[in-house]
Parts: structure tokens; sequence; C-alpha cells
């Protein structure tokens, strides 16, 4: 009998159409795998969910982006519910989705980083933090969801300050000059190198999703050194921050400076896109995957991360001969 497998999709991010238009794909694929695909459009519901895994299936595919779908929420639930579940646990994909404390565990294992800076709103907006040019960041989005890039001469504001609304704290870093390369890394090894050329400022949200003249060179034409350095990079911090199955690792290349000196580290992806053209298919398509197995890997390797928690409950959980007797009255 086949492994019956829920889909999630959608939640409650300013991601869920991607994860809407992504999911077919992934539904395409399981079912081509042989899976039983149970999609669940996922809400700020609870009950509903609850309801919706019940009875449980054999395995969840976490496609959700976002808050709430990669930042260690939705893979609580699933660890309290005990069905198995792709992609990494709570703990590396609250700590990949929160981009100061992933910059902190990069620095701490010996990789670049570009300088940067936590700063409140209104410290952004008097442009009190660091020198142009800069690029100020959410703490805890994807997709590029809320990234301006700021250059001299520019009478843009960092941030409109009635539309922000990803908290009072702000990410500022030093802009680096370059190019965008990407490194896939599946259960612990760099799939390649990729790099990224978009129409515009950088590869923001529209880029990725929409404009069409949206360039996916693979294999990245880069020095030997620097895609070395790059994969090498992308292993460390995924094993640091202790990733499972499936992420994106995203750097900058300033090609002006000597060979691996001019790679930086950005941020992990936990959740990375997985459909056609996206990057973290692409390379493992290179490596002979093809969708439906890689989704058939990641459904296979899929597991609980608090397996010992799990087990030492079940452990201490009374039996029914040892159960204590219910008083009457």
């Amino acid at each position: 009998m086949s492994k019956t497998v829920a889909l999630l999709v959608g939640g409650w991010s300013a991601e869920r159409q991607v994860s809407l238009t992504k999911g077919k794909a992934i539904e395409s694929a399981l079912k081509e795998a042989g899976y039983t695909v149970r999609v669940v459009d996922v809400c700020k519901d609870l009950t509903k969910l609850v309801a919706e895994l019940t009875p449980k299936p054999d395995v969840v595919f976490n496609n959700l982006y976002g808050r709430g779908g990669e930042d260690g929420t939705i893979q609580g639930l699933l660890e309290i519910m005990e069905i198995p579940y792709t992609h990494s646990g709570v703990t590396a994909s609250a700590t990949g989705m929160d981009k100061p404390l992933t910059r902190i565990i990069a620095h701490d294992n010996g990789i670049q980083v570009a300088d940067g800076k936590i700063a409140t709103k209104e410290e952004v907006l008097a442009e009190d933090v660091m020198e142009r040019p800069y690029v100020v960041k959410p703490l805890n989005e994807g997709s590029s969801v809320g990234v301006t890039i700021i250059f001299e001469g520019e009478n843009q504001l960092p941030l409109d300050e009635k539309s922000w609304e990803f908290g009072d704290r702000v990410l500022v870093e030093k802009y680096v000059p370059g190019r965008e390369i990407h490194v896939t890394v599946l259960d612990g090894k760099a799939q390649g190198v990729t790099e990224i050329i978009a129409p515009g400022r950088f590869f923001d949200y529209d880029a990725k999703y929409h404009d069409q003249r949206t360039k996916l060179v693979t294999p990245a034409d880069v020095p030997e050194d620097v895609a070395a350095t790059a994969m090498d990079c992308a292993e460390k911090i995924f094993n640091a921050i202790g990733c499972n199955g499936l992420a994106r690792c995203d750097f900058r290349y300033d090609d002006s400076k000597s060979g691996s000196d001019g790679v930086y580290f950005l941020e992990i992806n936990t959740m990375p896109g997985l459909a056609p053209g996206s990057v973290a298919l692409i390379q493992p398509e290179l490596n002979g995957y093809t969708l439906s197995s890689l989704c058939a890997h990641l459904v296979e390797t899929a597991k609980l991360h608090n397996a010992s928690w799990h087990e030492k409950a079940h452990d201490e959980a009374p039996s029914s001969k040892t159960a204590p007797a219910r008083a009457n009255g």
C-alpha cells in the first residue's frame, strides 16, 4: 500500500500565493511517484488544521513558505501530533528564518558576511545606521519581501513607515556589489552553484516569480575557487544550523575582489521553492534527480526531529495496567 502524504499549501504569510502555485507541481510529482496525496490548504485555524490531518497521514510534505510555515511554527504542531515531515525541524527552521541569528552562526563558523546592524525603524528613517549603499531587510521574511537597496544620490526613503508591517526592528546590511549566486544543499551536500541574473536592482519578489527576463545560469560562470567556497560555506551553515532535507543558501559575489575573498553569505532558506525552474530543483536535476524523484526522496527521509523526546514520552506514559484508578464522586 502506498504512503499517504498530506501536502501543506497556502498558509497566511506574504508568500501564500507562491505556495499554492508551486504546490500544484509538487502534488503532480508526488502522485507520479505513487503516493496518495491529500492537499491541505493551511489557514490560521489550528482546530481546522488538526481535523484535516486526522486521520494522521504517513508523512507531511511541508510546502509552506514564510512566517508560520518555515519558522518552526507548523513544525512544532507536527512534532506534537507525531507526524513525520519533510525539510528541517523546529529549531533549524526558526534559526534559518531569523536572519540576524543566522548571520552570527555563519560568522562563528568562519563564513564571511557583510557588515550589518539591527536598528529601529526610526533610526533607519533618520539614516543614522550606516553610510550608503546599504540594504534594509525585515528580520524574518522570505522571497525578498520588504527588502530595499538604498544607493548614493537617491531620494528614496529606506522604508515606507505606513506600509512597513515587519516589526519595530530592522536589519541593515552593507550593500555588496557584484553578482548573486545560490547553492542548493540536499542532505548536507551542496548540489551546485547558480548565478541569478535579474533585470532590476536585485533578485526581488517580482524577479523571482513574475519577470520572464530573469535568468538562472547553472552552473554559474564563476572561478572554481569561488564556486568551491560558496558550496563549502553552504554545507557548513546547513550543518551548523541542523537543517534536514533540502535548503538553499544565497550569496553575493563581489567579483572586483580576489577569488573567494569576494564571497559573502546572505541567508539560508530552509523551505526553498520547489517547482520547475526553481534553483532548488535545477541543481539536483544536474545530479540525476527529477522533481518526482526528489519529492519522493524528501518523503522517504521525512522524520520527527524530537524523536528521543517522543520515545521518552511514550515510555513514561501510564499503561492501562499501571494507570491510577479514577476516584469516584
